[in-house]
């Protein structure tokens, strides 16, 4: 990207990143809960409220429009000595660590690597956090400041795609592709390609065997990591259930409409 290009990308990306105007669709997360649930290599889901996360829940049909990693402790802290528990790439600042605080109003999700070995967990931070300071692909929000309109002209098939058109810069980086390279870097699968073949076993001609491919970085979204069968959902506000037989119900003809 040349100068003007990458002024017009950091006005787009300040644009991008300010809060949109409605009200705030699902409940908050309790940080609390989190702060118990949270494991090393965690990834947890945003329901964003910038004009930004528009565009991304759009052309990805899901809640989720942002990704960020757990990595507790090694992110370090910041000027006023809060852990800086969690990392992400930011339109903004590019990619940093920072407070799980900032994350206070927003609906959550954590998706845990279900069986990744502690050590490769660490690895899979230690990628995160070599690339602090790198640069967050402002190609990438240029491509999707074209589907902020209310119905963006774009067929399903192509909308992956659409937040696959980065710049190809190895210091740049969207959040579910940093976090996906990162997972793919201990050969951990997040949604693999699958393909059958025969296998080599000479006694057994009708024998198949699985061939995992993996997928492109630059196609990973968000909702990949919730619809993965290799990550467990955890939801923060089952961690403490509700009796259900003691709400207090309203009467039919009180009935609000949502």
């Amino acid at each position: 990207m040349n100068r003007l290009s990458r002024a017009v990308g950091a006005l787009l990306a300040r644009y991008l990143s300010a809060r949109a105007r409605g009200p705030y669709p699902h409940p908050a997360a309790d940080l609390d809960a989190m702060r118990q649930l949270l494991q090393p290599a965690d990834v947890v889901l945003v329901e964003g409220d910038r004009r930004i996360s528009g565009a991304i829940k759009y052309l990805t049909q899901s809640t989720w429009s942002h990704a960020a990693l757990f990595v507790g402790e090694r992110g370090g802290v910041d000027a006023e000595g809060r852990v800086r528990a969690l990392a992400e790439a930011d339109t903004e600042h590019g990619i940093r660590a920072f407070p799980l605080d900032e994350l206070k109003g927003y609906h959550l999700r954590i998706c845990r690597p279900a069986g990744l070995a502690p050590e490769d967990a660490l690895r899979v931070i230690d990628y995160v956090l070599a690339r602090l300071g790198d640069r967050y692909d402002l190609k990438n929000v240029v491509d999707l400041a074209r589907y902020l309109l209310p119905t963006p002209p774009v067929p399903a098939p192509w909308r992956r795609r659409m937040l696959a058109l980065g710049s190809g810069d190895p210091t740049r980086a969207i959040c579910s592709t940093l976090i996906a390279q990162a997972f793919q870097s201990v050969g951990f699968p997040i949604l693999p390609v699958i393909s059958a073949e025969v296998g080599s076993v000479p006694d057994c001609r009708d024998c198949m065997r699985e061939i995992y491919h993996i997928r492109h970085h630059s196609l990973f979204v968000p909702r990949d990591f919730d619809v993965s069968p290799y990550f467990s959902v955890i939801k923060p506000s089952l961690m403490h259930t509700v009796d259900y037989r003691t709400l207090t119900w309203a009467k039919v003809d009180q009935m609000v409409g949502l």
